[in-house]
């Protein structure tokens, strides 16, 4: 009986770490649906009067094109300012500045802090406090200072303003990079499921997770009513304000055709940096908006928000909590081996045919939703769990390949200790990977041995090294880290 029980047990977990797939699925199979039902058909032509924040900070390098392509945006010049908040830099950041404003005289403005290094979040305050100051203003788009606008972006962003009920609108962000290497590879494939599907499909429910940081356009009514600045207090002043605009009724709309090109980092350790902070912020507003999780919506006024709906609140955790997923996962198939070796083949099949069943779905979706993207970075999409995680999965999906028929190929067989070494294998091969995923960061810093870290970055994975940096996020939080902003260094390098 307590066999049983035990083995019913460790089935459970298995089953928890199925959850995040399984909940994966479920919403990219929404991304079609997003044909049907999106905003679109309550958008109409709309050009209010928009301020443009930019925060700087040693933004010399990248500032003049990103300004210049803000001026030769497809909306009229008299409905269109420019703030570049510079966070007192110490490069040529304010010459830059300076001189792209005498070139547009009156459209572009220079604000520079004397105080600096506050972090993102202060420097956005400031432009934003003067942006309130007069009645010119009818909406502002936050953006960075590296982002590149394609012509049309702005004006179908702000068509969906017209629409009372929308209080923001973010666009789709694409890795824009002239010759991007492997790592601005898979960060633009990834973009193109976290953005270009995942927020079609939170179109769909009615619930947007987040604003994206380079491209967050708000209505003047939303940003007063949501307190005119954003919050200072976490790492994910964007989320943060996502949530806030959604809890006060108005609705957050992501415009798919709305392209802005970015330049991403293109090495692991960049990429490390980079996330860590996202993910922390993830942490901080997970338990500042504890309350929110898993509620029925709020009967707030134009039918309420959907942020605390079962669907929102599962697609939410099942990125939050992945590494525990892979974890409990772990546990549970490593467990039955031990006590009942077929359950646990059975169970490693199940979990492994639908990991599949997900892994072909969302890649060909998100390869079609992006045709440029996927003409550069195809082979990141194919290799994005990992070459090994791929082993993992054929030797799921053809039982026997890899303990018979290939030793066979060579005329070997494999001994019962060798197939009971190799399972064991295959079970924890996504913990492993996991924990594993550090030592391409580390490889990735040292002299001599760096042209490792690509070649390790594949047979990894790039999606194992997402979760051990959400670990190493989760570790940092725990115990209580420094959570000061630190950019990402940027080149120019991006194209549009």
């Amino acid at each position: 009986m307590a066999h049983d029980a035990l083995v019913v047990l460790l089935v459970a977990l298995v089953v928890c770490g199925a959850v995040p797939v399984l909940v994966g699925l479920v919403q990219y199979l929404l991304v079609p649906v997003h044909a049907v039902r999106n905003h679109l058909r309550d958008a109409s032509p709309y050009l209010p009067r928009v301020v443009v924040i930019v925060p700087a900070w040693n933004e010399g390098a990248v500032l003049a094109p990103s300004l210049e392509r803000l001026m030769r945006l497809e909306y009229p010049p008299d409905r269109l300012r420019v703030f570049v908040v510079d966070d007192a830099s110490t490069d040529d950041t304010p010459q830059v500045v300076q001189a792209k404003a005498a070139e547009h005289p009156g459209r572009i403005v220079h604000l520079r802090r004397a105080l600096g290094g506050q972090g993102k979040a202060h420097t956005l305050n400031h432009g934003i406090e003067q942006a309130l100051a007069d009645d010119w203003m009818q909406a502002l788009l936050i953006m960075d200072a590296d982002v590149i606008y394609r012509p049309d972006a702005l004006r179908k962003m702000t068509r969906h303003l017209a629409d009372e009920r929308v209080g923001a609108v973010t666009a789709y962000i694409r890795e824009g990079s002239a010759r991007p290497g492997s790592v601005a590879r898979f960060i633009g494939y990834e973009y193109v499921t976290a953005q270009a599907a995942a927020r079609r499909a939170q179109n769909v429910l009615g619930a947007m997770a987040c604003l994206a940081g380079g491209a967050q356009l708000h209505s003047r009514t939303n940003l007063e009513s949501i307190g005119g600045r954003v919050d200072t207090t976490t790492l994910a002043e964007d989320t943060f304000t996502t949530f806030l605009t959604q809890l006060d009724g108005r609705e957050v709309v992501f415009e798919p055709a709305a392209v802005v090109a970015a330049e991403e980092p293109d090495s692991v350790r960049a990429l490390w940096k980079q996330r860590v902070r996202w993910a922390r912020g993830n942490v901080q507003i997970t338990r500042r908006f504890s309350d929110v999780w898993f509620r029925r919506p709020w009967p707030l006024r134009r039918g309420g928000q959907r942020l605390g709906s079962w669907t929102f609140g599962l697609i939410w955790f099942s990125v939050y909590m992945l590494p525990v997923a892979i974890v409990l996962a772990t546990a549970g198939l490593v467990g039955l081996h031990l006590l009942d070796s077929a359950v646990a083949l059975t169970a490693f099949r199940a979990l492994w045919w639908l990991g599949v069943v997900a892994y072909v779905y969302i890649t060909v979706t998100t390869l079609l939703l992006d045709r440029e993207t996927a003409g550069r970075a195809w082979f990141q999409a194919f290799t994005f769990p990992g070459l090994l995680a791929l082993v993992v999965m054929t030797a799921a999906w053809v039982p026997g390949l890899w303990e018979e028929r290939v030793p066979a190929l060579f005329g070997l067989r494999m001994t019962d200790q060798g197939r009971d070494a190799w399972q064991l294998a295959l079970y924890a091969w996504p913990l492993v990977a996991m924990l594993v995923a550090p030592v391409v960061r580390a490889v990735d810093g040292v002299r001599g041995v760096k042209v490792l870290a690509t070649p390790l970055l594949y047979v990894i994975g790039y999606g194992p090294v997402l979760c051990a940096i959400t670990l190493d996020a989760y570790v940092k939080q725990w115990r209580g880290a420094s959570a000061q902003w630190d950019k990402t260094e940027k080149t120019g390098r991006v194209v549009g």
